[in-house]
Parts: structure tokens; sequence; C-alpha cells
């Protein structure tokens, strides 16, 4: 069958997205929209597809699904009008800024039984299967969560209002693997040193400690301050093996040596084939990182960010 969707967002990771899903050849992309008037135009001649005034109006063609990229100050309505319109969504992480409006959104979507997609394409890696199956016959007891990395280029990424500052916006990726590899965290302790910059209020570095379920325990440092990207992933140590896993590379250190295996996956194109092959009814909802399970991950990314503010213990499930 051909799966028809829409496009939400024409920015870098909107553009992405639609170069991704126009390649497919059972997609139809029936339209893109874009908040901002004409910053769909030049995509959309790209892509050969029409420009759509209004998310409304591209929900109203009823498409399988619409892809939602937009910037973490955008999200929420546009979760809610695709719920109420009966649409399945992808929706690029993180889900917000802050913690509102993901649960009124999450609510919505169980309430719905809609299929639902996140951007989490690390989790589409071989190499994080593997370090999955390593963990599961291994009980992890350290995690070390690591993000250096460069200011991006948006300009509403320095505004902690508009992106909800590195952790939320950067940091979550790496996170979402924490859990998958080691479970949840139940409480979490958090510094920051503020921002050297000038027009950013973003936080320079954030370093955090994190308390899981299983007594397992963890550690987060981020940095926006390098000039490129240093580090980005995360690393475990279990009884006789130690991993580190990033984009790229899983390092996988025992008794016996060091093995370093490369993904054979592309995430970022499998995390879309992904859902348009649940959208064609040819894989189960099951194989996708959908929008409850972002939720977890965001509420952890979150609840660092409130240690940081008030300087104390904060629990992700907002337990005391």
């Amino acid at each position: 069958m051909t799966v028809r969707v829409g496009l939400v967002g024409a920015g870098g990771v909107g553009a992405r997205h639609g170069r991704t899903l126009a390649g497919f050849p059972d997609v139809e992309l029936v339209g893109i929209t874009d908040a901002v008037p004409g910053a769909a135009d030049a995509l959309a001649v790209e892509l050969g597809i029409p420009v759509v005034d209004g998310v409304d109006r591209l929900l109203a063609q009823a498409p399988d699904g619409v892809w939602l990229c937009v910037p973490p100050f955008a999200h929420g309505e546009l979760e809610l009008a695709a719920v109420r319109a009966g649409v399945p969504f992808f929706v690029e992480k993180p889900l917000a800024t802050g913690p509102a409006p993901v649960e009124e959104v999450a609510g919505a979507v169980a309430a719905a039984g809609l299929p639902t997609a996140t951007g989490y394409h690390w989790r589409h890696l071989d190499t994080v299967a593997a370090a999955r199956a390593l963990c599961a016959d291994r009980p992890p007891r350290l995690v070390d969560v690591t993000w250096l990395d460069k200011v991006p280029p948006p300009a509403w990424w320095s505004d902690r209002a508009r992106s909800g500052g590195q952790v939320v916006e950067q940091v979550t990726h790496v996170l979402d693997l924490a859990r998958l590899l080691a479970g949840e965290v139940v409480e979490v302790r958090a510094l920051a040193a503020p921002s050297s910059a000038a027009g950013r209020d973003v936080d320079d570095a954030t370093a955090a400690l994190l308390t899981f379920e299983s007594g397992a325990v963890g550690t987060v440092t981020a940095a926006c301050l390098p000039a490129a990207k240093v580090r980005a992933g995360v690393g475990v140590v279990c009884t006789g093996v130690a991993l580190e896993l990033t984009e790229t590379e899983l390092t996988v250190t025992t008794a016996g040596g060091t093995e370093r295996r490369t993904p054979a996956v592309h995430a970022r194109t499998a995390v879309d084939r992904a859902f348009v092959d649940v959208l064609a009814g040819a894989a189960p909802p099951e194989a996708l990182v959908d929008y409850a399970e972002a939720a977890r991950t965001h509420r952890l990314a979150v609840a660092i960010a409130e240690a940081v503010r008030t300087g104390a213990a904060v629990r992700p499930d907002g337990g005391a």
C-alpha cells in the first residue's frame, strides 16, 4: 500500500525527515506546512509537494500519519490536533520544553489508542540492541551519560524558555539509552555552571547524579562550550564487562580484550521507516519508541533541570 503522510515543520530536522520520506517508494507526501510564512516553499519545491496553509488543513486531508518536526516550544497543540483528527503522529524530541503539555498529550494519545512514534533514532541501532542484550545478562551497576558539544545554530536553542536547555534538548538522547540499558531512575541530584555567554541563558555545563530503581548509580555530564562535538554517549559497567556506546560505535571490554562494532543500520532512516511500516500494517506498534515511552525519558530530563533549579533531590515520577 501507499502510505500518505504530511509534514509539519520545514527547518533542518523537518527537511531531513521530508527527504527521507520522499525516498521511500511506498510513501506519498501529501503536503507540508510551517508556522513561518514562506518557510516551507523551498522544501516543497525540492520534494515536489504542495504547501498547505495550516495544520488543520493538512490533517483535513486524512493522511495515514503526520510528522511533527518543530522546535521544543511549539509542541502541545499540534499533537492534540492530530489526536482530535484521529491521525497517528511522529514527533521529534524533545516532547516539550518542560513538563507541560506532555502529560495532557500522553493522556489524549492513550485514550485515543493512536499509534505514535518519536525521534529517539539511536534506539534503532543494531549496536544498541547488542548493548541491551549484554546488559540483560549482567545488570548494570554504574552508568555514565555524557554530552559535550557546541551550541547548535538555531537561535531558539540558546533561549532556555524555547529549548528547555541542553539536558532537555540534547542529552535526552543518551538519557533514553541509560533508561533502556539500566532501567528507571528514581532520584536525581544536579548542579550547573550558569551561562557565561551573552545572549544565551542555557547553562554552560551540567553535572548530575542518578539513582536507578535497580540500585545502580549514574552520572550525567553535559557542556555546550566546545567548538565541536567532543563526545555524546553512554558508558555502562556491569560485572565482568564495560560498554561504551555512541551513535557511531559500541566498545565492549571483557577479560578477553576489547571489541569494537560499528552500526550496520542508518538510524535516522530506520526511525522513519519503522513508523511507515507500522502505518502500513507491516510491523507491530511495539517496534516503535512511542509517545508514552518517550515521555518517561522526558520526565527524567526535566527532573534534572528541576534539580538544578531547586538544589534538591527530584524524583522523575513526581513522587515525594
